[in-house]
């Protein structure tokens, strides 16, 4: 064989060694012992190393019914939040030997095509984030070792979850605010039915009605900055006293409310102060700079896909939520008198 040429195949090597391509499977599986003569093994082995032949793995573990590959499911939301997801989760699957796949759900939430003529054929698991649940199904990700991340542990069809610490992130956000002496909030609310944005709901409701004298107004949004644009221009341009505050549940839904601000002749922090969630490049890339929650999206990954590969094993995974941090930025400030 030339070479520079194609790769090397079993047949070449059965060509080479003067045998069939069934011994060079048996020789090279190492399930030659009592079925071919020793020499013929060496011949084989011999051709092998000639052509610099090496067995196509992927095909060998198809056959064992281990793929060494699995599939991650995110939204096609935040890209850059699950793009960190991605990276550490494959940098720990590289680590085991194991490639991942990466499905968004076209649609962000919802059913979404089968990315495979059987996930089960294909895949050996999958790590699923609950914004994208719905297309477990549909891929019948939900019938293979099955790793949820940011999603509700008591209700989870995974095996295992992983959760980033959410509430406290939302927390630390209430408690900066209401240490700035801020009392009228809105929350702009990302408009989806996910588990992970009724945390937050549900934690600033809590926190921000534990202080007295506290108001706190919802307004839903599309997570796009046009669409916290006009949720938040309507929602602070109605009747009565203006909230002083603004908690938004993503990076994207602040640099919108910064727009909706600046329509209405309003000033970041001097106004109103804006916080997001995520602390994406978008949140340094804002004027004045925006005070955020940092997620280790990488991390975040790296758990996840730490916990499957014990999920695989037989193993428990680590137990524990994901530490998160408050960024104060330039965004937040003490109300104004007015």
């Amino acid at each position: 064989m030339a070479r520079g040429s194609t790769r090397p195949t079993s047949r070449d090597v059965a060509q080479a060694a003067g045998v069939s391509q069934a011994a060079v499977s048996l020789v090279l599986g190492d399930k030659w012992r009592g079925r071919v003569s020793e020499t013929t093994a060496e011949r084989v082995r011999e051709a092998a190393r000639d052509l610099g032949y090496r067995p196509n793995l992927a095909a060998r573990n198809l056959r064992l019914g281990r793929t060494r590959t699995v599939l991650l499911v995110v939204p096609a939301l935040t890209t850059e939040f699950f793009a960190g997801v991605y990276t550490g989760a494959a940098r720990v699957a590289a680590e085991h030997g194991f490639g991942v796949v990466l499905y968004p759900s076209p649609e962000g939430v919802g059913p979404a095509r089968d990315p495979f003529a059987s996930a089960q054929a294909a895949l050996d698991g999958v790590l699923a984030s609950s914004m994208a649940a719905d297309a477990l199904t549909a891929i019948r990700g939900d019938q293979l070792p099955l790793v949820m991340l940011d999603s509700d542990p008591r209700g989870s069809l995974g095996a295992a979850t992983v959760n980033l610490d959410i509430a406290d992130g939302v927390r630390q956000v209430a408690d900066h605010l209401l240490g700035l002496g801020h009392r009228r909030f809105l929350h702009l609310a990302a408009d989806i039915p996910s588990w992970t944005f009724e945390v937050r709901a549900r934690e600033l409701a809590a926190r921000l009605g534990a202080t007295a004298g506290t108001s706190l107004r919802t307004a839903p949004a599309p997570i796009s900055i046009d669409g916290a644009l006009a949720a938040a221009e309507a929602a602070l341009s109605v009747p009565g006293p203006r909230p002083t505050a603004v908690v938004c549940d993503d990076d994207k839904l602040a640099a919108g409310v910064y727009k909706a601000l600046r329509r209405l002749g309003l000033r970041v922090p001097d106004d109103m102060s804006v916080t997001g969630l995520d602390d994406l490049a978008l949140a340094t890339a804002l004027d004045p700079e925006l005070t955020t929650v940092r997620l280790d999206a990488e991390l975040f990954g790296e758990r996840g896909m730490r916990a499957l590969l014990a999920v695989l094993e037989g193993r428990t995974p680590d137990g524990g939520d994901i530490p998160v941090e408050l960024v104060v930025r330039a965004s937040t400030a003490p109300p104004s008198a007015s």
